[in-house]
């Protein structure tokens, strides 16, 4: 179904969207095993491949339907993978600040302040960056 769909939909990408959506609406309703469904989504978001616009409708849809039945789409092993992402991207982006700041020559204290890194990590980056 899904190999005919995506033929089907060549040209018409809210179509794909929709017909993306209703095959996976069908996995969950067919009682499969969570893995199952991951396994066969995959393959399905392989297949029906969107534009980023309608990738992120959707997934937006996607979600709601999955809070009506009460299935996650996210397994607490990927949620904790997807917030460990967050939290480096986070700590780069202080790291970054922190930078610029030094470039700047503003206080350790303040920088530190700022971005919660310690002094000691704010000095071992000022000194990476001048063996640079």
């Amino acid at each position: 179904m899904a190999h005919l769909k995506t033929k089907e939909t060549r040209n018409d990408a809210i179509a794909r969207k929709e017909w993306k959506l209703r095959l996976t609406r069908q996995l969950y309703e067919q009682g499969y095993e969570r893995q199952d469904i991951l396994n066969l989504f995959r393959f399905l978001d392989w297949m029906m491949e969107l534009p980023e616009g309608l990738k992120q409708a959707f997934r937006v849809e996607l979600e709601q339907y999955e809070q009506e039945k009460q299935m996650p789409y996210v397994t607490s092993i990927e949620q904790m993978g997807i917030e460990k992402g967050r939290e480096e991207g986070r700590e780069e982006e202080r790291r970054s600040l922190a930078l610029k700041m030094l470039q700047e020559n503003i206080p350790l204290e303040t920088i530190a302040r700022i971005t919660t890194l310690t002094t000691a990590e704010l000095q071992q980056l000022q000194a990476s960056q001048q063996q640079t």
